[in-house]
């Protein structure tokens, strides 16, 4: 019996979870992929600054009056107008600082939803290699968790920081003014315990990367487990891959609580510093206003200002650790936006297809040779064969040989390492790809449904088909009796993967679909695997009646789908062993000869003929 085809890539998985932790992005890089992200909010962003920087204004203010009040209290004079001015400041700062607040969230989330955007733009056009070497959960990851993280960097490590800094300087300004000395004594204090702070920020940033890598691995062990949900469940599987996900989740819980320990410690430092400022300068400040070196109002002035200290300081370590955190995520969004894509030709239409009408394509290979990767062996050694336009020819061979490979770098899912893949005797590395794949229906081995109702799933590939098109396509592949047994036709939810249809029905949707994509060439890929005989037959004569007007290629599996064949190409370990009809093949290929004797020993009479009828 022809063995199913298992030519895909076959390691990518295991490639993938050998794969070392990526290092984080070098400071100057981090800052100009941030940049990137915020520059067209520029304006959105220094508005909110601006009215941030106004209410931490209004802030500096106040202990000059409270300083004022202090002042008139000792010589008995009126406060009235000192207490509305400084109730004003107090409900403008508030005001400012809460619009200033929304704005720049508001902003955030924009950035976030445009990272989201471009992000996902990119990988839908990643190149197969690079899909096949990285973690579908963990690539979902970077598109969700890791751009909620851009959040963060783009209000508080950029508008608080600049904030931050500016009333702080303000504050220092007025100190100075206020009393040198006791400045001096607070800076001190506060040098001295905030440089702890520097060798605290790195460990956020590693923690930050690991818990964020450890998500993604969350998300990879999820996708792999509902993608074969039945197969866990039929392997008495659940607990072990209820362990899997337990220790991906912990190995977050770990780095999220070491990120938070971190953290926890810079914030603290904050407070201490400004703790331990508060103490020295109570002392030193007592003597001088004992010794009359200055007064009871200036001193009050500043230690109120000791105390505003804590806002703008705890802004720019917030800022600082956003930073962190941020800067972690950027790195793991910026490898994803490393990873090689396609070509986006200008003017391209999705879904578009072959001008019709059109005449059938043509293949040829010349010398091809291809691997998957270069740590793998070859999958063709000098692969060479011509189909004319119009058609149908059958690859078969045993399981390994290379045949499905052979659609792979037709579709330019893959490019050939030498030798050439010639469509209509153009190099399919010199087509706009658009148009190369907008000529070809290809049907996969697994016959992949996605979620959603049948009707998208038919006009995936051709949104534009009519309703007189779907109807005849649904009698051609014989869907149109399941179509009158569901509950709500067309519309009706497929499920996810397709889970309410049979294997046979997802085969004949898949067929359906390329069908109605009028192709060119169609590309049928162990198409019939999964049918009764019945349903077999009926789509035999579909793909024969297809094969008048259009180019099909079709790895076969079963001897009646290659005997309707116009020639069959042979392929063993990579190589075209021989061309022909079955009857030639049967008489001069001796391998050809063993498969389909195989054949006929597996397949019963009694299957015969009810396939003959």
């Amino acid at each position: 019996m022809f063995s199913v085809s298992t030519d895909t890539p076959r390691t990518a998985s295991a490639t993938a979870d050998a794969e070392p932790p990526q290092p984080s992005l070098p400071v100057r890089k981090t800052w100009r992929v941030l940049y990137g992200h915020i520059r067209p909010h520029r304006a959105a962003i220094a508005l909110g600054g601006l009215l941030t920087l106004v209410g931490s204004a209004a802030g500096l203010v106040q202990p000059l009056a409270a300083k004022a009040l202090v002042e008139r209290l000792g010589v008995h004079e009126s406060i009235t107008m000192l207490l509305v001015l400084l109730t004003a400041l107090v409900v403008a700062g508030a005001v400012a600082e809460a619009v200033g607040a929304y704005v720049l969230e508001r902003t955030a989330e924009s950035v976030v939803l445009a990272a989201r955007r471009q992000l996902v733009a990119r990988l839908l056009r990643l190149r197969m290699p690079a899909v096949d070497r990285s973690k579908p959960g963990d690539l979902m990851s970077r598109v969700t968790a890791d751009t909620t993280l851009l959040r963060a960097i783009t209000t508080q490590s950029l508008v608080s920081a600049g904030t931050g800094l500016a009333t702080l300087v303000g504050a220092i300004v007025f100190m100075a003014l206020l009393e040198p000395v006791l400045l001096g004594v607070t800076v001190a204090v506060i040098v001295l315990i905030g440089s702890s702070m520097g060798l605290v920020m790195p460990r956020i940033s590693k923690a930050t990367k690991r818990a964020q890598e450890a998500v993604g691995a969350i998300s990879t062990a999820l996708e792999r487990t509902f993608g074969a949900f039945r197969t866990v469940k039929a392997s008495g599987a659940e607990r072990r891959e209820e362990a899997a996900i337990e220790a991906a989740a912990r190995e977050a819980w770990r780095g999220g609580i070491r990120a938070a320990k971190w953290q926890s410690l810079a914030m603290s430092s904050v407070g201490l510093a400004v703790q331990v400022s508060f103490l020295a300068v109570l002392g030193v400040g007592g003597a001088r206003v004992a010794s009359g070196a200055t007064d009871i109002a200036t001193l009050i002035a500043f230690l109120l200002y000791l105390f505003y200290l804590i806002d703008p300081i705890s802004r720019l370590v917030e800022a600082a650790s956003a930073y962190q955190v941020g800067s972690a995520a950027i790195a793991r969004m910026a490898e994803a936006e490393d990873l090689e894509t396609e070509p986006l030709e200008a003017g391209a239409q999705e879904g578009a297809g072959a001008a019709s009408p059109a005449k059938p394509a043509s293949i040829a290979f010349e010398g091809v040779t291809f691997r998957y990767r270069p740590d793998l062996p070859p999958v063709h050694h000098g692969v060479d064969f011509v189909v004319p336009g119009g058609g149908m020819t059958a690859f078969v061979g045993p399981s390994g040989a290379g045949k499905s490979t052979v659609f792979g770098l037709v579709e330019r899912f893959y490019e050939a390492d030498g030798g050439r893949v010639l469509v209509d005797g153009t190099d399919v590395r010199d087509w706009p790809l658009e148009r190369l794949r907008a000529q070809i229906g290809y049907v996969e081995q697994d016959a992949p449904v996605l979620s959603g109702t049948l009707r998208e799933n038919l006009l995936f590939a051709a949104p534009g088909a009519t309703d007189d098109q779907l109807a005849r396509v649904l009698t051609r592949t014989r869907l149109d009796g399941l179509v009158e047994r569901l509950p709500e036709g067309l519309e009706t939810p497929v499920g996810h993967r397709g889970s309410k249809l049979s294997g046979g029905e997802r085969q004949r949707v898949a067929i359906a679909r390329a069908l109605l994509r009028e192709p060119r060439l169609l590309l049928l890929d162990e198409a019939t695997s999964q049918l009764d005989a019945v349903n077999e037959l009926a789509l035999r004569d579909t793909v024969a009646e297809a094969a008048r007007t259009t180019t099909v290629l079709v790895v076969a599996h079963r001897l009646s789908t290659v005997t309707l064949a116009d020639r069959i190409v042979v392929m063993e370990a990579g190589r075209v062993r021989a061309i022909g009809t079955h009857a030639e093949l049967v008489a001069s290929d001796p391998l050809y000869g063993e498969l389909a004797a195989t054949q006929f020993l597996a397949t019963a009479p009694d299957d015969r003929a009810n396939q003959a009828s």
